[in-house]
């Protein structure tokens, strides 16, 4: 998939949100996807997610702050509010529990990110030891233990070919207290499955619910 059209579907997913449990909701674009500017690093990504954060909070209308994120997405909206203790909880959808496949590969996901458009500036990154490096500190079950005991939901395709299930059964069992849900034979890209959008809109109404 080119950059220019990761998460292009996520403003009307929010959209959704925003209307059908009427709740201020603001998609991102990462840093180097769709239109945002910047080149890709997980690093970059999480200041992503922790600006978004600071923009809701601007919200005068804004009681409580939920991440949520899918695939890659998840685990680094995971790792970015873990420590956060503003944030009321975060789902991740097939999402990895660590990235050290990419560590190990890391040349190799350079030359794809420059090849997708992810990475726009010929000489980035500068600090390629650095930037390999802030995909290993990027990890899903130990974030887990942070947000703990804060609610954390994760949501996982039965038949995901791309994130193994046990990444997500990892996460949970980091967390101690996380509900885990695997849609029967839904592949990777949950959020075009309505049973698993379904799913995760309800659990995010009950246990805001459980919160007011």
């Amino acid at each position: 998939m080119w950059a220019e059209h990761i998460g292009a579907d996520l403003p009307e997913l929010a959209n959704r949100i925003a209307d059908e449990l009427g709740w201020v909701a603001l998609a991102i674009r990462f840093r180097g996807c769709g239109a945002s500017t910047g080149d890709f690093s997980l690093g970059g990504w999480m200041d992503d997610v922790r600006a978004g954060v600071r923009a809701l909070r601007e919200q005068a209308d804004t009681t409580r702050v939920w991440v949520c994120g899918f695939g890659t997405g998840g685990s680094v909206g995971l790792a970015a509010v873990a420590d956060d203790d503003n944030v009321a909880g975060a789902a991740m959808v097939g999402s990895p529990a660590d990235f050290d496949d990419w560590v190990t590969n890391h040349e190799r996901l350079l030359a794809h990110a420059h090849q997708v458009g992810a990475i726009k500036t010929e000489t980035f990154p500068e600090d390629l030891a650095g930037w390999r490096d802030q995909l290993g500190l990027v990890k899903a079950a130990h974030a887990a233990e942070r947000l703990a005991p804060r609610p954390l939901f994760l949501l996982h395709g039965g038949d995901d070919d791309v994130v193994p299930q046990v990444d997500a059964r990892l996460v949970a069992e980091a967390h101690g207290s996380a509900e885990l849900r695997v849609v029967s034979g839904a592949g990777h890209l949950l959020r075009h499955d309505p049973r698993a959008m379904a799913i995760l809109l309800g659990w995010f109404t009950r246990i805001d619910n459980q919160l007011s």
